[in-house]
């Protein structure tokens, strides 16, 4: 799985559990943010052909917000603690 999937799908992730800890059908939400409901299935499921627009209508819908952050990578140390449990 290439990167840009992964992150897509942390991103539908985050989306679908911030629809269900406000409460919202995927009908109800489609609605509040003027996209079909499909385009929320879409979307809740990381596709990677849906408009990045559609994406933010959602988060906006719900009061929230898409950013770009910085991929995390491991640290020296970090990498030098797994390799050593491995040998272990």
């Amino acid at each position: 799985m290439a990167d840009f999937e992964t992150g897509l799908l942390h991103l539908a992730q985050s989306l679908k559990a911030m629809r269900l800890e406000r409460g919202y059908s995927q009908s109800a939400l489609a609605e509040l943010a003027g996209v079909p409901r499909l385009k929320v299935v879409q979307i809740e499921a990381g596709k990677p052909g849906v408009a990045v627009s559609a994406y933010a209508r959602v988060a906006a819908a719900m009061g929230g917000e898409m950013r770009v952050v910085p991929q995390q990578r491991p640290t020296l140390d970090e990498i030098r603690e797994l390799l050593s449990d491995d040998l272990a």
